[in-house]
This record gives C-alpha cells, sequence and structure tokens, in this order.
C-alpha cells in the first residue's frame, strides 16, 4: 500500500513538472514568435560580437522587411537548410522580393550560399538578447549526462515521497503512543485516588466507634 502511494506521488510530481515545462515553453513560443527562441552559438565567426556558448534570443515577430543593415538574424543557410547560421547583415541586395546578404564579424569576407542569398524563406528572427557562456551548460546536459541527471531528478523525488511518507506514518504512532500513555496515567491516578479515599473512610469510621465508644463508658460511670 505504502508503495502504490509513493509512485503515485512520484508520477504526480514528474506529471506538474512535466506539464509546467511544457506550459512554459508554449508561452515562450508564442512571446518570441518562433519555434525555438533560444540558440547557442558554437562558433566563433561573430566575435566578440557573440563568443562561442553565448545563449542568444530571437525575436521572431520582427518582420524580415524591417531588417536593416548592422541587424544580426539567424537564418537557415540557403544552401541546403539544413544548418543555422548566425551573422549580421552586411548589405541588401534587392528590395523586390528582399533580398540581403550577411557576413560574420571575425569573418575575412562573405560566403556563396551561406552569407546569402537571404529572403523571407529562410529568415528566422532578429536577435534580441544575448546571454552570455550559459551555453557551457548544454555542452553538461549531453548524454549521457542529461540521463544521469533525470535518473537523480527522479531519485530525489522517490527519496522524498518516502521520508515524508516514513514522517506521517511516524506521527500517527507517536500521537497514539502518547494518547495511550496518558491514558495510562489518568487510570494510575484515578486507582491510587479511589484508594486515598476508601483509606480515610476506614479511618474516620473508626474514629468515630471509638468516641462513641468513650462516650458510653463515661455513661456508665456516672450511673454508677
Amino acid at each position: 500500500m505504502a508503495k502504490r502511494s509513493i509512485s503515485k506521488g512520484v508520477i504526480k510530481d514528474i506529471a506538474i513538472v512535466a506539464i509546467a515545462v511544457i506550459v512554459i515553453w508554449l508561452g515562450l513560443q508564442a512571446a518570441f514568435g518562433t519555434q525555438n527562441p533560444f540558440y547557442v552559438v558554437a562558433s566563433g565567426s561573430m566575435i566578440p560580437a557573440l563568443e562561442v556558448y553565448d545563449i542568444i534570443v530571437i525575436q521572431g515577430h520582427e518582420p524580415f522587411e524591417a531588417i536593416q543593415v548592422g541587424d544580426i538574424i539567424v537564418f537557415d543557410r540557403p544552401s541546403d537548410h539544413n544548418r543555422v547560421i548566425v551573422h549580421r547583415v552586411e548589405s541588401i541586395l534587392s528590395e523586390d522580393p528582399l533580398t540581403v546578404r550577411t557576413q560574420g564579424d571575425a569573418n575575412p569576407s562573405w560566403i556563396r550560399g551561406t552569407d546569402y542569398p537571404i529572403t523571407e524563406e529562410e529568415y528566422i528572427g532578429k536577435v534580441q538578447y544575448i546571454i552570455p557562456q550559459v551555453g557551457y551548460i548544454t555542452q553538461i546536459l549531453k548524454p549521457p549526462m542529461n540521463y544521469i541527471i533525470i535518473a537523480v531528478v527522479i531519485g530525489v523525488m522517490i527519496i522524498k515521497q518516502f521520508t515524508n511518507k516514513k514522517k506521517d506514518v511516524e506521527d500517527i504512532v507517536s500521537k497514539e503512543t502518547l494518547k495511550e500513555l496518558s491514558d495510562i496515567g489518568k487510570i494510575e491516578a484515578d486507582s491510587e485516588y479511589s484508594e486515598d479515599i476508601k483509606k480515610s473512610e476506614i479511618t474516620e469510621n473508626k474514629i468515630n466507634d471509638l468516641d462513641d465508644s468513650k462516650k458510653e463508658s463515661k455513661t456508665d460511670k456516672k450511673n454508677n
């Protein structure tokens, strides 16, 4: 029975955490207007503006038409769309349709197929915030370390549930024990009190009998 309640408690905690993460993630997607608002800088092409392992926060609500030279944008590589690039807009190649060319701050020149042609189709969003060096955490969370961390978290939840359950049982037992001891004390006190009353009653009766006998003997002497 205890095992069932512990497992239910653990499942409940995991479900609450999972739901909270999903809700927060969906809220961030809605707020920033992109499927993934966070990216970790993986190369040094944008040094010194962006260092490796910086986290960038993307604003997808910024329309592509509003992009200007000097903005740092995130986009899919135009040659194959299989890699996400973060570079600075170097020039606007065409207004209709809008086409831009980018270049990494640390790169000597732009690269065809990577830096241009960038259209609205490749555009993901504009860099709005930079969180320095927090991306190191992603290295820690790579397999198998992420699985170890998850196992430890679940283990802590199980121990917490078991400890709380054990504490509740101990509290119940201690309360019942104290109640029983209290009742025993009352019974002992009552019995002692009863015995004292009986003893005092017997003593009073003996004294009364002695007084009566003395009175009778005095009366007899006078009559004689």
